[in-house]
């Protein structure tokens, strides 16, 4: 899985009809909590469904020091650096892998023992978690210029979590522009569910398809 992939024609430029199953959640509303070793700190965007046996979770997490990951057994994970001068992951049979600016990826089991030595100061990082086996997830980072066009089909749906620069959905609504930090939701229905979007910037976008 690559953040500089192409989009494999799930994003083009255009207009298309108004959507439906589109939130745009803000970053000032995402719920932040201390993690439990204290060694820093996580903004929870989103869970689905919203229960404690949840199928993905969306956060962000500031990582203030040294410290393992909590297990996730029977997850995927998905980092990506946002901020920081990187880290060094590494797992208990001794491998290692450096995240860097950027924005470097790496996923991994939740099943497995990790650890996070920082590579300077404080980092911070987009993180998402999913169930095995249940869903398929796809990562792309790009930049924003002009106009695209989202699709999300019966069993998709997309994350796009803004990185830098604004964005505006060209139907209009209440309160439609994004600022960085924000990240909006598109779910398919029965239909297919269409999204454009204008603005300048950067962002990190997700597929998440049910199997």
């Amino acid at each position: 899985m690559s953040a500089d992939c192409a989009c494999d024609g799930a994003v083009t430029a255009g207009q298309d009809a108004p959507p439906c199953g589109v939130r745009i959640l803000r970053a000032s509303e995402y719920r932040r909590m201390r993690w439990k070793n204290g060694a820093g700190w996580t903004s929870e965007v989103l869970r689905m469904p919203e229960r404690e046996d949840w199928d993905w979770r969306l956060s962000l997490a500031e990582i203030d020091q040294d410290a393992p990951f909590s297990a996730y057994p029977g997850m995927e994970r998905l980092l990506v650096l946002l901020q920081g001068d990187g880290m060094r992951i590494v797992f208990e049979d001794g491998r290692t892998q450096e995240l860097r600016l950027p924005y470097g990826v790496l996923r991994f089991s939740g099943d497995r023992a990790v650890r996070a030595e920082l590579l300077g100061g404080p980092c911070r990082d987009f993180g998402l978690m999913w169930k095995r086996g249940h869903l398929d997830v796809q990562l792309w980072h790009r930049p924003l210029t002009g106009s695209m066009v989202l699709f999300a089909g019966r069993r998709e749906t997309w994350l796009l979590h803004l990185l830098q620069g604004q964005a505006r959905q060209q139907i209009a609504a209440t309160d439609a522009v994004m600022h960085a930090g924000d990240t909006l939701v598109l779910e398919g229905g029965e239909a297919i569910s269409r999204l454009a979007l204008s603005g300048e910037g950067a962002a990190l976008l997700v597929r998440i398809t049910r199997l």
